[in-house]
């Protein structure tokens, strides 16, 4: 059984009410239709009855929830609930109104929010800030967190590192800014990440071009620094750095330039130092290694909301409700 079975079957087992807000994308009810005969979630679809009509004619959704923002029962509690949210940034019934049957990122998250949905997947015709902003508005991020990451789950084919070659990418998809602490809590939410979806123990390497000082840069100290913050204030995590992609990787070079590294040689969460090299490297991986790269999952968020690339197919929806699906279930 292959990793997205099994993600599959894990979602099957306690299945999660996850929303889909982009109606006006054939591809949501391309990929609606297959999570309901599989049984790997209960869908809820937002959208007007001409949008349902003009792109969910000749799928199957039997069982799916269909939202209509114009006429649904439960609208004036989500525009209540907005208000009481966002009533000190200026946000009165009148626009919340608007603003939800404007964008239904806005009412995906709002049934979340009031307990009627455990999660939402968008992102494959709106941009990710889209996805994202509505999310930090209305459910806003765990207790303690500063802000949400992104990581990739890849699964590369014939492949002995990592967990039988599978690995968390990070953060490949939100953050253009790293300090040390920020890059300390990326490491921390992918630890538990990979240890949510793959249930092996994380081995989180701190990359850079260097490994235990071999360079001096500000953007090395930067590395080193995040690895102490992880070390001193999460002592269960086996992370280590700074490393360069080899030492993390392949053991022999492990071994030579990082001698009694925990993680050095068989790191299976790799935590990259800017947004740039993480997007750049999760790329080369798939493209090069004809590795499934399953994401960006966002990681850091109350509830659990993911986005989608633009130019996704319906199997890529599949597997991404998948996904949020099992991270509602960590969530309880």
């Amino acid at each position: 059984m292959g990793f997205i079975d099994e993600l599959k079957a894990k979602a099957k087992a306690d299945k999660k009410m996850i929303v889909l807000p982009e109606s006006m994308d054939k591809r949501t009810f391309e990929a609606a239709e297959k999570i309901l005969k599989e049984g790997i979630a209960n869908i809820a679809i937002i959208g007007t009855k001409e949008e349902i009509e003009a792109n969910g004619a000749g799928y199957d959704l039997t069982g799916a929830v269909i939202i209509d923002p114009m006429t649904d029962p439960n609208k004036q509690k989500y525009i209540d609930k907005f208000v009481e949210l966002r009533a000190k940034k200026g946000v009165t019934p009148e626009i919340a109104k608007e603003q939800m049957e404007k964008d239904y990122m806005y009412y995906a998250c709002l049934m979340c929010k009031c307990g009627d949905a455990d999660g939402v997947v968008s992102g494959a015709c709106h941009s990710t800030g889209n996805t994202i902003r509505p999310a930090l508005q209305l459910l806003k991020t765990k207790p303690g967190i500063s802000s949400v990451s992104g990581f990739f789950l890849m699964e590369v084919p014939d492949c002995d590192m990592g967990e039988n070659g599978l690995f968390v990418f990070a953060d490949c998809a939100v953050n253009t800014d790293f300090d040390s602490p920020k890059l300390a809590e990326i490491a921390v939410l992918s630890a538990e990440s990979f240890k949510s979806f793959v249930g092996a123990e994380p081995k989180v390497a701190m990359l850079s071009y260097s490994t235990k000082g071999s360079a001096k840069h500000d953007d090395v100290t930067k590395v080193s620094e995040a690895v102490k913050i992880v070390q001193e204030t999460r002592p269960d995590i086996c992370v280590d750095g700074e490393l360069q992609l080899d030492a993390a990787l392949v053991a022999s070079v492990g071994e030579l330039k990082a001698p009694g590294s925990p993680v050095a040689g068989h790191a299976n969460t790799l935590v990259f130092p800017s947004l740039e090299a993480g997007n750049i490297g999760y790329k080369l991986v798939q493209r090069l290694a004809k590795a499934n790269a399953y994401g960006p999952v966002l990681q850091g968020l109350a509830m659990p909301v993911n986005d989608l690339s633009r130019g996704c197919y319906a199997d890529d929806i599949v597997g991404v409700v998948a996904m949020t699906a099992v991270q509602a279930q960590q969530q309880g």
